[in-house]
């Protein structure tokens, strides 16, 4: 898959410290290594254009999700700097943008792309949907179906319903497995269970997810921790139409399993007394 850079564009978080006049670095600098014309036009998170060929999103893993899930309705490749915390899905760190512009110039690099949730209460997710109460006070139950098969109760404080790139933010918290992201699947993991028996359930993405509560008001559904919308009786979860498409470095740090050891420690031994 190749990449066009004739129309591309910088989206910083103006909530992050130093991210607007490093967004400014990376205009100038893709301009001087020819890798554009032109000095790259930037942007805040809440001023996202559409005419583009390929965004970069500097700031944390939110910033970059919200990046993902605006440009995957537009068939719109991203790549992320992170000036955040964890930075799990953001590739490069600021000091690394000569190796970036250098890789990206020598097209060294590979575009992936990811499965996304959709709800019919009206949101998108890269990695998540979260399904609870308003006010988290007490414990709910929660139905599930699959394909309008029951499956199962949950009582707990609410359920996740994760993408394979999610498997590694909230559903990981929760208990729920490490999934490849190219594996065509979806995770379903409850939130403090009141029980010992409930476990996560992985279904092909192809499934029809639908979660009905015992009670009519007061829960939502929120969308990468960042879109949430209100619920009545039911919300149904499907496989989104599109894919989010993420630039990622062709380098070793860029291997799903690496990252998973370097971000999250996953798989060292304990340290000898």
């Amino acid at each position: 898959m190749g990449l066009n850079l004739e129309n591309t564009v910088i989206v910083y978080n103006q909530d992050i410290s130093g991210s607007k006049d490093f967004a400014l670095s990376v205009s100038r600098a893709f301009f001087e290594t020819g890798l554009t014309n032109k000095s790259v036009n930037i942007y805040d998170i809440d001023n996202m254009p559409t005419s583009v060929t390929f965004a970069i999103a500097i700031g944390g893993d939110g910033t970059l999700l919200k990046c993902a899930r605006h440009y995957g309705n537009l068939d719109v490749p991203v790549f992320g700097f992170n000036m955040g915390r964890l930075g799990y899905l953001s590739q490069a760190l600021p000091d690394e943008l000569k190796y970036v512009t250098d890789k990206i110039k020598a097209k060294d690099f590979r575009i992936e792309e990811r499965l996304m949730l959709k709800s019919n209460a009206g949101n998108i997710a890269l990695n998540d949907m979260v399904i609870r109460k308003e006010l988290n006070a007490r414990t709910s139950v929660l139905n599930l179906f699959i394909d309008d098969k029951p499956i199962c109760s949950y009582m707990a404080d609410g359920l996740i319903i994760s993408t394979p790139t999610g498997s590694t933010a909230y559903a990981l918290s929760a208990g729920g497995p490490v999934i490849s992201p190219d594996i065509d699947c979806f995770i379903i993991v409850p939130i403090c269970p009141h029980t010992l028996n409930a476990r996560p359930v992985i279904v092909n993405s192809n499934a029809s997810i639908t979660v009905t509560m015992c009670e009519n008001t007061g829960y939502q559904v929120t969308a990468d921790g960042q879109d949430t919308k209100p619920l009545n009786a039911e919300v149904r979860i499907e496989k989104y139409k599109n894919c989010a498409k993420l630039l990622l470095l062709n380098k070793d740090k860029s291997d799903f399993y690496r990252v998973l050891r370097q971000k999250l420690h996953w798989g060292k031994a304990p340290s000898k007394c």
